[in-house]
């Protein structure tokens, strides 16, 4: 009974990154002649073993004195997660100017944050998901800070203020259904809600807004999305894709326990607000990226876009509707964390005063800069065009089939206003993303690019390698689609 009720192998996970982090820490302490690439591998090995325990975990799903849910959305999130982490410190492999990666402590702190997305996937106690939300952001906040850029610590600042405000958000939250339900439980705060009538209290009613306004801060859904302009402006192009992905995943995740669980006891109201705000994201977010003059900034808006068509299946509530979550975000995860590996790999020194108009001396990816790029590096245009088409939804590129199956499971569910929005705004968003398309193969080059075209010349072999990894993927999804999603469907279903 005592060995049930703790069953320890449920935290292995989160052990693992810990003494992983506590090593690099003491290595860095005793240690300090060691070569920056060290600390990289460590860190590969630390994140490749726990993607290796979690991948065979056999265990039970109970844990930890039953605050830990290891289950199957926790595998499949946990899995994302540590992938996207494993592409990402590949990429410091290949970051000779970097200044973060200098840092031992960065990718110790980079550890606890994954740590921290873990626990937030593995629990569906609402304290623990709160331990887990702040160990991750308070690191999330650190590693943004420590680009050394001159807007990287005013964008982690800004970050920190909004990003405090939605934890005040969750934590009222979680208070509240405390208060009406005695339990921090989601399951049993469901159960003592539908048992004793309280679906159409106005204490929970006032739980339930606050964690979707904490939930949306997270995941950047309008209008809850002011911080992640400047968070994604002022972090590396690197970390940007990887915020992009991997911290949404473990939200989204947190979303489905908890919303998925309010709608199946008769919170009517729920639905129809998260409909709404999946539109406005979409719709909004595709519009403001349509006046962007900045790659990395329609990328970010991107994002935001993404964000909402993954509420989409929030909406639906099917399981297949989750099922087509995972698959459109792994899809979406390789054609994004591909365009800012290319944006990573032409990072250069800017200067403010060089010659240029404003917004060559505001923004470090105007679009200008990728004109011509296809005479000049042909197998790099090549992949970016692949990756914009990809996200665009362009059969037969990766994300095309993970937005099929989330309209067919929109209409399976008979949400069919839901997927003509999805098609129009996909639609909407074929604009920007050809647009750079535009530039690169039908622009000339501009004289004022010479130092981002340099940069690229200068790329290193293994930003190179991620590079063509992720356009290969992407191109040969068709053949790959049904792998994916029956190997998740073997998992989830």
């Amino acid at each position: 009974m005592q060995n049930s009720l703790l069953n320890l192998a449920v935290i292995v996970p989160m052990a693992i990154l810990c003494v992983f982090a506590l090593l690099i820490l003491a290595l860095c302490l005793f240690g300090r002649k060691l070569p920056q690439n060290f600390y990289a591998i460590i860190t590969l090995l630390a994140l490749i073993l726990d993607f290796g325990f979690v991948f065979g975990y056999s265990g039970g799903a109970r844990g930890f004195f039953d605050i830990m849910l290891v289950d199957n959305l926790a595998i499949l999130a946990t899995l994302i997660i540590l992938g996207c982490s494993v592409f990402y410190i590949w990429l410091s492999l290949g970051a000779k100017s970097a200044h973060e990666y200098s840092v031992a402590e960065f990718f110790a702190i980079f550890l606890f944050m994954i740590l921290g997305y873990e626990f937030m996937v593995s629990s569906e106690n609402l304290m623990m998901i709160f331990v887990g939300l702040e160990t991750s952001s308070l690191a999330l906040y650190t590693l943004i800070a420590m680009h050394n850029r001159a807007r990287s610590a005013e964008a982690a600042l800004k970050y920190f203020v909004m990003g405090a405000l939605g934890s005040a958000f969750y934590a009222f939250g979680a208070a509240l259904f405390f208060l009406i339900t005695g339990s921090f439980e989601i399951s049993q705060i469901a159960m003592i809600a539908q048992n004793s009538g309280l679906s159409t209290s106005a204490a929970l009613f006032g739980a339930s807004a606050f964690m979707i306004a904490s939930i949306g801060f997270k995941l950047s859904f309008i209008p809850f999305h002011a911080w992640i302009m400047d968070a994604y402006e002022g972090a590396s192009s690197a970390l940007s894709g990887f915020m992009s992905v991997a911290p949404k995943i473990a939200a989204f995740i947190v979303a489905i326990r908890l919303f998925e669980a309010l709608q199946n006891i008769g919170v009517a109201w729920l639905n129809s607000v998260l409909y709404a705000i999946a539109v406005l994201t979409m719709s909004v977010a595709n519009i403001m990226a349509l006046v962007q003059h900045d790659v990395k900034r329609m990328l970010s808006y991107s994002a935001i876009s993404h964000a909402g068509f993954g509420l989409c299946a929030i909406v639906i509530g099917t399981t297949e509707a989750n099922l087509s979550l995972f698959v459109y975000w792994v899809l979406y995860a390789m054609a994004n964390l591909g365009a800012f590996a290319v944006l990573w790999s032409a990072r250069e020194k800017r200067d403010l005063h060089g010659v240029g108009s404003e917004i060559w001396s505001r923004f470090e990816y105007p679009y200008e800069k990728f004109n011509g790029l296809i005479h000049t590096f042909p197998l790099r245009a090549i992949a970016l065009a692949i990756f914009m088409l990809s996200l665009a939804g362009i059969p037969p590129f990766g994300l095309f089939w993970g937005k099929l199956y989330l309209l067919g499971s929109a209409i399976r569910g008979e949400f069919y206003g839901l997927a003509v929005i999805m098609a129009v705004n996909s639609a909407v968003a074929l604009y920007y993303y050809l647009r750079l398309i535009v530039c690169m193969f039908l622009c000339e080059a501009d004289f004022r690019s010479a130092k981002f075209r340099a940069a690229l010349r200068q790329s290193s072999a293994p930003i190179n390698f991620a590079v063509a990894l992720c356009a290969v993927l992407c191109a040969i999804m068709p053949f790959l689609v049904d792998f994916i999603s029956s190997s998740m469907g073997k998992v989830l279903l």
